[in-house]
């Protein structure tokens, strides 16, 4: 009897790396206007950040619905597997709501664990979990491990433009313009699964530096898997932060790009990290 793990593209993992890693993937499902995509599959970060500079209302995110998920659960334990499935943070999405309703019909077989996080946060776990199943743990070892973890959890991210925030409506119009005139660049945390503005600072220099502070304070724990940077579709701003960054994290810690899912809702040039702390 094995463990599989099945997760959504709000981790920002590519449909090859899930392939590669045994992952059974289920992509969100992103609205511009009439058109609509699948993250990851029809729809890739490049073609996503394009097309949300040229349009001027913000594109809908869609959750993973239940039967979706009733019908991977049913492929994937018809052998006697067991299945763990990591989501995007309940406070964010309900994908987490339509797995928990899928699982109830398999008996104990399938464990769902609500990251209450998201994009390389939510990547995170799904490392811990593959690390485990390699391991030979249990599906409900591996759950009962991931509960745990996710405590410790911690995204950190700058962001870059305030447009998306007046878009989705987080920031009035003259907020908006005002805090563009004085370069005010918010720094947000996912805190109990939500993500919320833990402060405003002036230039991107001052605000990496706030948001790095943070990180020290916290403190690092180099027992667990790798920190992962990510950003909005933006390699000069990703730069500035890995070198910025470079007393809290080992050389050659991973970046990633910011998928649709979270993208839609910070914006291009937002830079973070996700680790867990001491």
């Amino acid at each position: 009897m094995a463990v599989k793990l099945l997760t959504d593209s709000a981790t920002d993992i590519s449909a090859e790396e899930a392939e590669e890693l045994g992952i059974t993937m289920f992509p969100m499902t992103i609205t511009f206007g009439e058109e609509e995509y699948l993250d990851g599959v029809n729809l890739f970060p490049q073609d996503f950040y394009n097309k949300l500079a040229s349009n001027k209302e913000l594109p809908k995110t869609s959750q993973v619905n239940e039967y979706t998920f009733e019908g991977a659960f049913e492929r994937l334990t018809a052998n006697g597997d067991e299945v763990v499935a990591i989501t995007i943070s309940s406070r964010l999405s309900g994908t987490y709501n339509g797995a928990c309703n899928a699982a109830e019909k398999f008996n104990g077989k399938v464990y769902v664990i609500d990251s209450l996080s998201a994009t390389v946060g939510e990547r995170h776990l799904c490392t811990c979990a593959l690390e485990l199943i390699k391991a030979g743990k249990s599906a409900k070892e591996i759950a009962m491990a991931l509960e745990e973890a996710k405590k410790k959890l911690k995204v950190f991210a700058m962001i870059d433009t305030l447009k998306y925030l007046k878009l989705g409506g987080r920031l009035s119009g003259a907020e908006a313009v005002l805090g563009t005139l004085l370069s005010i660049k918010p720094v947000v945390e996912i805190i109990d699964g939500e993500v919320k503005n833990i402060g405003k600072v002036m230039g991107f220099n001052k605000a990496i530096g706030f948001l790095n502070d943070k990180i020290k304070e916290l403190g690092v724990d180099y027992d667990m898997p790798h920190a992962y940077i990510f950003s909005g579709n933006d390699e000069t701003n990703i730069k500035k932060y890995m070198s910025a960054s470079s007393h809290l994290f080992e050389e050659g810690t991973p970046a990633y790009c910011l998928g649709g899912t979270i993208g839609t809702h910070i914006g291009p040039g937002a830079v973070g990290v996700a680790f867990f702390a001491k």
